[in-house]
């Protein structure tokens, strides 16, 4: 679904959290560090920083640094270069030791963690652009944003696009008018349970089936989000039936009175009455 919206423009860009944000390549002028990760309820890294905090307090806690700082040592100058750093402070040194160890624990599994770009950004400070996005005539993934052109037509000869070749490229601009300059919404405000947290949305979508790997579950799945976001007070979970473990739609089955997971549809329960459950079954 994500290959076809990038086919078909819905979507500027796809890649994944460890490649945006701790591989610095190219052209990128923007430095790794924690403050530029962002993150939602529940996400992963959030968790795995505070760890990887904690280890780092309780080593420096375990042994006095030397003048030098074990950290440099830590730290190749390979990975400094990747990271876009130049240099190790004292106060750099932590946060970008942070973002080594994360990355190298993002690093296996970071095709796990999609990210989707719906706004173009911007090749040099990696923001989102928005005017006009400067693109060259010959490099097919470069462009950059008017600040940061700006600061190009200030630069050194040898340092201006493609850096470290003679011959220069051309940028021309090319006007951003699908962002709208008004952002205010004013449709009414809907509230829902299921949007309040990360985890209440996959719950409601793990319990009814709700998927978006293909074009059609997709649609399916947004009207019916949409159905529970509209009638909150309807049934959100599909019932299974405890005997044929099928689905029992809503107002058709038989629900114990004692045992709160116990249900049996209508099928089953015309089959024998219920007589197999000690409890009394209710419509």
């Amino acid at each position: 679904m994500l290959r076809k919206a990038s086919k078909e423009n819905i979507v500027v860009d796809l890649t994944n959290f460890y490649d945006n944000f701790f591989v610095t390549i190219g052209e990128c002028k923007a430095k790794v560090a924690a403050a530029r990760l962002p993150y939602f309820d529940g996400d992963y890294w959030p968790g795995a920083a505070e760890d990887l905090i904690n280890q780092l307090c309780q080593q420096e806690d375990g042994r006095k640094l030397n003048k030098k700082g074990t950290t440099k040592k830590t730290i190749t100058k390979r990975a400094l270069k990747a990271s876009g750093q130049s240099d190790l402070s004292a106060n750099a040194s932590k946060d970008l030791l942070l973002m080594h160890k994360l990355g190298e624990a993002i690093c296996p599994m970071k095709e796990d963690f999609i990210m989707v770009h719906l706004q173009h950004c911007c090749t040099r400070c990696i923001l989102m652009v928005s005017g006009n996005r400067w693109v060259c005539s010959q490099c097919k993934n470069f462009q950059i944003c008017d600040k940061c052109y700006e600061i190009e037509q200030k630069r050194e000869e040898r340092e201006r696009h493609p850096i470290n070749q003679r011959e220069k490229h051309v940028l021309y601009p090319v006007e951003i008018t699908d962002v709208p300059t008004d952002t205010k919404d004013k449709d009414e405000i809907l509230e829902s349970e299921f949007f309040d947290t990360r985890q209440a949305f996959l719950n409601l979508c793990q319990g009814n089936h709700y998927q978006y790997d293909t074009l059609r579950r997709a649609k399916h799945s947004s009207m019916m989000v949409l159905y529970h976001l509209h009638n909150p007070t309807a049934p959100a979970f599909v019932t299974t039936c405890n005997v044929c473990h099928l689905d029992i739609e809503t107002g058709q089955g038989w629900r114990c009175e004692v045992c709160p997971d116990y249900d049996v549809c209508n099928s089953c329960y015309q089959k024998d009455g219920g007589i197999d459950h000690p409890h009394k079954l209710t419509n």
